[in-house]
């Protein structure tokens, strides 16, 4: 914006203009190729949010990126996330000894979902990278016959009653 005052004088200012969401913001098309350039070099999200905010872009708010806010816009314009293992199917195993969430379920005899299930309860412990990331689920093999010893007691038998 220039204003130019009574005496002649003028004097510019860079005013951010209100806007509802990414469909109004200028930035948008620079963004999003920003987010795919990074994201295709193989940096995380946290790390994206950072290189974004050094460049100085924002929000559509105007306010700092953030890890998130890459994960939700990754989601949006449909990038997928850089995996530990690339496009490799998930191991069993991590190199760390660490567990996948399919490792897990194997080893535990349970599905898939009763191990995110557990995750969420906190009675597996587990950590990703960042959102999007395959879980790493910390699991002793003391705690591994522990827990797979509890399966068998809770699974409903298959025997008919007699």
């Amino acid at each position: 914006m220039r204003i130019v005052w009574q005496t002649g004088a003028t004097s510019e200012h860079q005013i951010r203009r209100s806007v509802q969401g990414y469909a109004e913001c200028a930035d948008t098309e620079v963004l999003e190729r920003r987010v795919r350039a990074l994201n295709g070099a193989g940096l995380q999200d946290s790390e994206i949010a950072t290189a974004l905010n050094a460049e100085g872009l924002r929000t559509a708010h105007g306010a700092p990126l953030s890890g998130g806010t890459i994960h939700l816009l990754r989601k949006r314009w449909k990038i997928r996330t850089v995996k530990i293992n690339g496009v490799e199917p998930n191991p069993e195993r991590w190199p760390d000894g660490s567990y996948s969430v399919q490792g897990a379920a194997i080893a535990l005899g349970v599905t898939d979902q009763t191990v995110f299930k557990w995750l969420r309860k906190g009675r597996l412990v587990g950590h990703q990278r960042t959102k999007g990331q395959p879980w790493q689920i910390i699991l002793p093999e003391e705690r591994v016959a522990a827990l797979a010893g509890q399966v068998r007691c809770t699974n409903p038998s298959r025997r008919e009653a007699s």
